[in-house]
């Protein structure tokens, strides 16, 4: 697992990096303590490691990880308390190059 701080909005948070992960996915304790009024976002049903869980698809204004920035990033938000931490998905990574040596991942701002 690799994890790392980064912003969502502009507020500060921990994420995993989960290339499983169809956007940037998070519980929903954790998006209001970001601002994020996902109850406007459109709800659906996705299938978790929990089991199949509600959730709602977000548009995140920005999505910041060390000196990559990306806006207008596609997110999701699960009911409840988990996942515990935010999950990084595909629709930021699939923007970015990533380079995995041994115990570390590096990644680099496409262009």
């Amino acid at each position: 697992h690799f994890i790392t701080l980064g912003s969502i909005n502009g507020l500060s948070t921990r994420m995993m990096v989960d290339t499983g992960a169809t956007a940037v996915a998070m519980s929903s304790a954790e998006a209001k303590r970001l601002g994020i009024d996902y109850a406007k976002g459109q709800r659906g049903w996705t299938s978790t490691a929990s089991g199949i869980v509600p959730y709602f698809n977000v548009t995140l204004n920005s999505v910041k990880v060390g000196d990559i920035q990306h806006y207008q990033v596609a997110g999701a938000v699960i009911e409840g308390n988990s996942p515990t931490i935010v999950l990084l998905g595909m629709s930021f990574l699939s923007r970015v190059q990533m380079h995995r040596e041994g115990t570390s991942m590096t990644l680099t701002k496409s262009y």
